[in-house]
């Protein structure tokens, strides 16, 4: 139905009884009981409120498409994020063919679900397992490249993390991360050469997150700073190995969530070992065909990875 009136809309409403209602978008719809122009804070409020009463009273699920900033964020004031349930958000990247479907807000559940999208000729399908979309296979014999089981949300993705340690040609080093907190590659850096003793000051770092994923998981800090030890010493790490464990300040491994997920998908995709953080296996009592290695500090890893 081609209309914005909000009065014209539940009088069609009313007629027809819909199973499901989609309001594209709701910064078009007005209502002429303000004077407002639509798409105004007093008109987006009026009409999502009077739709959530429609909802609620009919039991009519309803989804509000609002439009979105160029960063990515809902246009104008939270009014529509506060009246709403739950908001939903693809996310993509141009030069990737795959979109996540990330929940913002739910008063159902987690925020923390996410659905990964392939967009093809045919329209969107789903990925059911996306951590072979991840995983570069012809990595092996590279330096600077390690395999980290992460959890994102409620599922287990195993990613390849990417870096490159070069010398500084201009005096300043730099410091770049895609995919991951910048802030927090730094304070794994200052580990790496305060309690492991690589010398990194005079360096560039370049670290990324293969597939244009953004990862915020702490399991995966044990995958970054190997992978940069790995392209600092220029010694390629064994891509049959996995690796997950959050890294303290004092260079210990400190144990990470769901250990059980991370472990049967690095099992589930080949990989023939994990390293994982000591202590993190107490009342896990599978068999399982991968060799589970426990490590409790970072020169323990090291050992393992690079004797």
């Amino acid at each position: 139905m081609c209309e914005t009136n909000l009065d014209d809309i539940f009088k069609h409403l009313r007629k027809i009884s819909p199973q499901l209602l989609i309001v594209d978008s709701i910064q078009t719809i007005y209502s002429e009981a303000l004077e407002s122009a639509p798409g105004s804070i007093s008109q987006v409020r009026e009409c999502a409120a009077a739709l959530l009463k429609f909802a609620k009273q009919s039991g009519t699920p309803v989804l509000l498409i609002g439009h979105i900033t160029k960063d990515g964020s809902i246009a104008g004031p939270k009014i529509l994020e506060h009246i709403v349930d739950t908001v939903i958000q693809f996310e993509g990247d141009q030069h990737y063919m795959y979109r996540i479907l990330r929940s913002i807000k739910n008063r159902f559940g987690s925020t923390a679900e996410l659905g990964i999208y392939e967009m093809n000729q045919s329209g969107l399908r789903e990925v059911s397992n996306p951590s072979e979309l991840l995983l570069t296979q012809n990595h092996e014999g590279l330096s600077g490249v390690s395999i980290a089981a992460a959890i994102e949300g409620v599922r287990p993705f195993v990613i390849e993390t990417q870096s490159l340690v070069s010398t500084a040609a201009y005096g300043t080093p730099q410091r770049s991360a895609t995919g991951y907190d910048i802030r927090r590659m730094n304070m794994l850096l200052a580990v790496l050469e305060k309690r492991a003793g690589f010398k990194l000051a005079q360096k560039d770092v370049f670290l990324n997150i293969a597939g244009g994923l953004r990862v915020n998981d702490p399991g995966m800090d044990l995958s970054v700073i190997s992978a940069v030890l790995s392209s600092s010493l220029d010694i390629s790490i064994d891509r049959d190995t996995c690796l997950c464990g959050e890294v303290g300040l004092s260079g210990e491994i400190r144990p990470v969530n769901r250990i059980e997920q991370r472990i049967q998908e690095a099992e589930k995709l080949g990989f023939s070992r994990i390293l994982i953080p000591a202590n993190n296996l107490k009342g896990y009592n599978k068999k399982v065909s991968i060799e589970l290695l426990q490590v409790k500090k970072v020169s323990d890893a090291f050992r393992l990875l690079f004797a």
